[in-house]
């Protein structure tokens, strides 16, 4: 079924690589007018939306001046996903006080400084679905070497259902997207630093992901984007304060 997200303005931030750029391209192909963000201009260029643009999501200035473009050039929003992330790989003896804050800023305040910012227009319309991105490795289930990330994604599934509880009655929806390992940039970074780091080839770190998948795979960003076109669609009208996992079975 196509055109789900037709008449919807859906922004995305960190859409230039990954699991974002996968729900971009989903969401312009369901016929929404996207807005592309990314701290990198750059790699948001050739993405087919209404608008690219860089935004740092660590910057309260940034966001809340993006928030007064859009809503003056497109209206409210309609779709706000937050896809920015950080994993920082260690227990908590690899975590000190700078890898703390960095992974609580760009995973869960980047959260809270996009949806105060483009929420009060929202709620204007008495409509709207917040998508934030969360992980299996969370609340759901703590895996070695996941410190921090782990918090900070717990954090999210919180976050996302504080937002859910206060908005209910005004039209506003917030789910958590919990993916389990997917094929990234981002995992591919990973996998270099820990063949680097622990002396093992580059094909047994990338086994080792494989093989806490149940589903004997890695998940492809495209299939994280189908379950968010779910939740920016109207088919998911009911369905609200909720972790949604597409994880391969890893919390079963």
């Amino acid at each position: 079924m196509a055109g789900r997200l037709t008449g919807k303005v859906a922004l995305v931030t960190a859409a230039g690589q990954g699991i974002g750029r996968a729900i971009a391209e989903a969401f312009a192909a369901e016929g929404a007018e996207v807005i592309a963000t990314d701290i990198d201009a750059g790699k948001v260029e050739g993405l087919k939306a209404a608008m690219r643009d860089k935004l740092d999501v660590r910057s309260t200035e940034a966001v809340t001046a993006m928030a007064e473009i859009v809503n003056k050039k497109f209206g409210a929003l309609d779709v706000l996903a937050n896809i920015a992330g950080y994993v920082h790989q260690g227990t908590i003896f690899e975590c000190g006080d700078a890898e703390w804050d960095l992974s609580f800023d760009l995973n869960v305040k980047s959260m809270h400084r996009t949806i105060k910012a483009f929420l009060p227009a929202m709620l204007k319309q008495k409509r709207g679905s917040i998508i934030n991105m969360s992980s299996a490795v969370s609340s759901i289930r703590g895996v070695p070497q996941r410190y921090v990330y782990g918090a900070t994604k717990a954090a999210v599934i919180g976050l996302t259902k504080a937002v859910a509880a206060d908005f209910i009655r005004q039209g506003i929806r917030c789910n958590a997207i919990c993916p389990g390992t997917i094929e990234s940039p981002s995992l591919e970074e990973r996998i270099r630093d820990l063949s680097k780091s622990t002396g093992k080839s580059l094909e047994a770190v990338e086994q080792a992901f494989i093989e806490r998948q149940p589903m004997g795979r890695l998940g492809k960003p495209e299939e994280v984007a189908a379950l968010a076109v779910f939740l920016a669609s109207d088919e998911s009208s009911y369905i609200t304060g909720q972790p949604h996992l597409v994880d391969g079975g890893m919390a079963m």
